[in-house]
């Protein structure tokens, strides 16, 4: 592999920010420092004082492969993810065939080794009745287990409290959950088919899947692990009231019981659905402009510790249907780290807190093996970001599979200029190294 010397950049890295310089070593970060580095170099990167991060680490994605390609694949989901500066990812097994056994799982990472150009991990997926495969997952291979105790289709749906008592007792591995209680999902929205029939607006989706929707399920996800003892981790926090839910009162190396928000949850409010209409549509809701700017809150006051995406690409096509056959997700891996980059522009957070929040709380969390951080001898996971480039989002600039964003006509300030996959300079001002693949995350549980 070709040595990389970055010179002059400043260094994101642990609560502080430095200008130095970064060599790595193959795969390794081999030296960090302030003073400069003499050493040859295969190649020299001259960062003129862009920031260095270590690279993203996306907890919770959605890249359709296998089985719903036609939305996107691994390969063209991975290439957005560096481009936007997520070196790693963790993926969610609600494909077809939904990933319910080993086989299915190592199916998945087998196409990744050949064609994603990020770090990746998949999660087993829970169902109703496969708690023996899940037993047999080795939790230092597999970033997690994946309940959707709502929002989900066939056998996914966990909402049983037996089975759920059953894997909360005998799962040894971090268990991530989708929260929304189904009940009153259900009892909601025949409230809103009376009032609308079939043509129910979209600005009437935050109010079915409605706060109490949320908390009712989060807050028993919260009760097992307690009873349990479980090693917890609650993704896309979407409300103000949840955040009673978790502790900020001990390091996070401590906590049993995690939270993360969503770049959309973080930007957007009720108010959008507007002018965004159905393309804003996810679940859990985006909801109004005081549950977003409490979440973020709960990230500064470290409720809530880490930041991903739920990046879940439908095509146009898709998304441009009526409210009950529009599907809920959008693409957002290209667009997190720059979105939230915009946030700091607006004094909303400081970018030692983005890193931390993008890539050291998510390695903490999961236990992966030397990322995460910049430290010598840690895998070289890194991105450079020049904070004064602007640039608009517009379909022709967006690289995932399903050809939009939720971000089109947005117009960011900074920019990703090259991302460096485990030593490898995937990415350079839009142009893409695809020599070398990304690697499989091990943990240290």
């Amino acid at each position: 592999m070709k040595r990389l010397l970055v010179k002059n950049a400043r260094i994101v890295n642990e609560g502080k920010v430095i200008t130095g310089h970064v060599l790595t070593g193959g795969e390794i970060i081999e030296k960090i420092s302030e003073n400069e580095i003499s050493a040859n170099a295969d190649v020299v990167i001259d960062a003129k004082g862009a920031y260095l991060f270590p690279g993203c680490i996306d907890d919770q994605v959605h890249f359709r492969e296998p089985g719903l390609t036609h939305k996107a694949e691994i390969y063209t989901e991975s290439k957005a993810a560096v481009a936007g500066g997520v070196t790693t990812f963790m993926e969610m097994p609600n494909t077809i065939p939904n990933t319910l056994t080993l086989d299915l799982l190592e199916q998945k990472y087998a196409i990744a080794a050949a064609r994603s150009m990020a770090n990746y991990s998949f999660y087993m997926g829970a169902s109703n009745d496969n708690l023996e495969e899940v037993l047999k997952t080795d939790p230092e291979k597999v970033c997690g287990l994946k309940i959707f105790m709502g929002s989900s289709t066939g056998n996914m749906l966990v909402d049983n409290r037996e089975t759920l008592e059953a894997l909360f007792s005998k799962c040894k591995m971090l268990i991530a959950v989708h929260c929304e209680d189904e009940a009153t999902i259900r009892a909601n929205t025949e409230k809103y088919r009376a009032m609308y029939g079939e043509d129910i607006p979209v600005t009437a989706h935050p109010l079915i899947r409605d706060t109490e929707a949320c908390y009712r399920s989060s807050s028993l996800a919260v009760e097992l692990a307690k009873k349990y003892g479980t090693r917890l981790h609650v993704l896309h926090i979407s409300t103000a009231k949840e955040l009673e839910l978790f502790d900020n009162t001990i390091p996070l190396a401590q906590k049993k019981i995690t939270s993360e928000a969503c770049i959309h949850h973080l930007w957007f409010s009720d108010k959008d659905y507007a002018g965004k209409g159905t393309f804003i549509k996810w679940n859990p809701a985006v909801k109004s402009a005081q549950d977003r700017d409490a979440i973020l809150r709960g990230l500064l006051e470290n409720r809530i510790d880490v930041i991903a995406t739920d990046h879940a690409p439908h095509t146009i096509e898709e998304k441009q249907q009526p409210y009950f056959k529009c599907p809920s997700g959008g693409p957002l891996v290209q667009h997190s780290l720059v979105a939230m980059m915009e946030l700091a522009n607006q004094g909303k957070i400081s970018v030692e807190k983005i890193a931390e929040k993008m890539a050291h709380a998510v390695a903490d969390c999961f236990r992966i093996k030397k990322r995460g951080y910049l430290r010598e001898g840690y895998y070289a996971d890194m991105v450079l970001v020049n904070p004064d480039s602007p640039w608009k989002v517009e379909r022709g600039n967006v690289l995932s599979k399903c050809g939009w964003s939720p971000f089109e006509g947005q117009t960011f300030n900074s920019k990703v200029t090259h991302t460096i996959v485990s030593g490898h300079l995937a990415y350079h001002d839009e142009v893409f190294d695809e020599s070398r693949k990304g690697m499989r995350l091990s943990f240290t549980r």
